[in-house]
């Protein structure tokens, strides 16, 4: 996946599954369709964090679950492994990130920039998984592993400043 893209197809606005995987039409955007993408993706999160636990974990699962089978549909149906456009993995991998951490704005900010961060760099095993995984699955999955990475981090910041 690219930072930037080619023009979004117009079936984002007429095929609901393109929509969903495009994030609502998040995806869409020329430039930096995954910042986006996330952006939108924030005020889930907000709705989320309101639930009991088992409830954000539902959210989580089956969020990933048609997210698999949204991304492999969608790409398959544009005949590109991982359009920039597809960002459902960008909502999946931020709700992961910010799924335990601590609610508020600054936290939120930084689950944001952490996940974004992790998603852009891509560091092992995220790299590996984004060249070697295909289909829905190999679309969603680096973005999960970035979520839970940034939330590693969340989770240890969070643990050392209760610690001072």
């Amino acid at each position: 996946m690219t930072d930037s893209q080619e023009h979004a197809p117009a079936s984002v606005w007429r095929n609901p599954i393109h929509f969903l995987a495009f994030g609502f039409g998040s995806g869409a955007m020329p430039r930096a369709p995954g910042t986006w993408g996330t952006l939108a993706a924030l005020p889930f999160v907000l709705l989320w964090q309101q639930l009991p636990p088992w409830g954000y974990e539902t959210v989580l699962v089956l969020s990933t679950l048609v997210g698999i089978w949204l991304c492999h549909k969608t790409a398959a149906d544009l005949g590109v492994h991982d359009h920039g456009g597809i960002v459902w993995d960008e909502f999946v991998g931020l709700w992961i990130a910010m799924w335990l951490a601590p609610t508020g704005w600054l936290w939120l900010l930084a689950g944001f920039l952490l996940f974004r961060l992790f998603d852009i760099w891509k560091p092992w095993p995220i790299r590996w998984i984004d060249h070697h995984v295909g289909g829905g699955l190999g679309i969603m999955l680096d973005d999960i592993i970035a979520g839970f990475m940034a939330l590693a981090v969340l989770l240890l910041a969070e643990y050392l400043l209760a610690m001072v």
